[in-house]
């Protein structure tokens, strides 16, 4: 069975972003919120959770669970998206209004991953 070109390209993104986890842990473990503590481990724990999910995305066995696993980390991972907001340092000294465009572009990510759920 052949998936969708989109299907590979989520994956892609999602197996990148976790590499990037590893590659540069200080920038994602800059936008962990302080109220959440052992950020090196949430950092760990999520680019972990992307490569697993965006491999299991595109093993037509796997992806209805993957797409779930995805919106579950895509919610989980929002308030770092709020802190950027927030939060000066943690917003990298992007302009507000992109950190602002961040946060519904959370809803559209959900939404692209529901369609392999259905």
């Amino acid at each position: 069975m052949t998936l969708p070109w989109h299907l590979y390209l989520m994956a892609f993104l999602y197996i990148l972003a976790g590499i990037n986890h590893f590659r540069k842990p200080g920038m994602y473990i800059r936008i962990i919120p302080p109220v959440f503590k052992n950020p090196e481990l949430i950092n760990i724990l999520s680019g972990a959770a992307e490569i697993i999910l965006g491999l299991l995305l595109i093993l037509p066995a796997t992806t209805t669970f993957a797409a779930w696993g995805i919106i579950v980390l895509l919610i989980a991972i929002f308030p770092a998206n709020i802190y950027m907001f927030q939060n000066k340092k943690a917003g990298f000294g992007l302009p507000r209004w992109i950190l602002f465009v961040r946060l519904p572009l959370q809803i559209i990510l959900i939404y692209w991953a529901s369609q392999y759920i259905f």
